[in-house]
């Protein structure tokens, strides 16, 4: 019940305390006090009942080891004063993990950490069906973790997804999954993202020159895709408006020029040819 209901009571007990003793001096009666000792008691024993909750905290009482019940509304209660009122928070609270070397998909060591933002939403369940439910957290965070980055490439092709490719749906990934872990604890995760991803210092050097070299590769291909389609369209231009005849010969001369002239890295130094077309 409310606190300042059970501070009524107990400036009551002591008034009928006051007076009873007062009553027994004053007449002389001590034949009273098998009522005032029991009531004293009471008076004594009352008030242990009172405590204060502070806001997203909450109360759990535990009465001669039975649970019976939480208070989470911030406040000034009174509850049983025999019973046991453990403290449980219910703020929003951040776990940063340590740098974990796992093996990614592929079987390439690589370093993870992540941040798992979780809330008590059960505190009975928290205290009870686990123990220490700040360090099941922890080490159920960083197993999810684990499994999250074995599951997963660190780097793959644009369609497939990876570690590093696709933020987004991994951190939704690891929030399921650590959810999931820490359902048990009455714990709810708000958010879970990866703060730390990289490759193992051992092979770090020869990935980033793999990397480097896929990307060469693809902006070959890139630039080769383009340079075909730019010289089709320009035979087909030649041909359509009838500017110039090219036999084969030429075509495939002519395709050569424009392809070392798009495709090449260096400046292409155009050679012109003031004869026929065959000199």
């Amino acid at each position: 019940m409310s606190g300042y209901v059970a501070v009524l009571i107990t400036f009551i007990l002591l008034g009928a305390n006051a007076y009873l003793i007062y009553y027994m001096a004053e007449n002389e009666l001590p034949v009273y006090l098998w009522i005032e000792i029991p009531l004293f008691i009471v008076t004594l024993i009352f008030p242990a009942g009172l405590f204060v909750v502070q806001p997203n905290e909450a109360r759990v009482l535990v009465l001669f080891g039975k649970y019976i019940g939480s208070v989470r509304e911030a406040g000034f209660w009174y509850a049983n004063p025999f019973a046991v009122k453990r403290h449980v928070s219910l703020r929003i609270r951040n776990f940063n993990s340590e740098k974990i070397k796992v093996n990614d998909l592929k079987g390439n060591p690589v370093e993870i950490a992540a941040v798992v933002v979780w809330q008590v939403i059960d505190s009975a369940r928290a205290l009870f069906d686990v123990d220490h439910y700040e360090n099941f957290v922890a080490i159920q965070s960083e197993t999810a973790i684990r499994a999250l980055a074995s599951e997963y490439p660190y780097d793959a092709e644009e369609d497939v997804p990876s570690l590093r490719a696709r933020p987004q749906e991994i951190a939704d990934r690891m929030q399921h999954q650590v959810q999931a872990r820490l359902e048990i604890a009455g714990v709810e995760v708000r958010d879970a993202r990866i703060s730390h991803l990289a490759y193992s210092p051992e092979i770090a050097q020869t990935m980033l020159r793999r990397q480097q070299a896929e990307a060469v590769i693809s902006a070959r291909r890139k630039i080769v895709e383009g340079a075909v389609g730019m010289v089709d369209q320009a035979l087909r231009m030649l041909s359509e408006k009838k500017i110039v005849e090219l036999d084969q010969e030429k075509k495939a001369t002519m395709v050569n020029n424009l392809m070392v002239a798009l495709v090449s890295e260096s400046q292409a130094q155009p050679v012109i040819n003031t004869g026929t077309l065959y000199q």
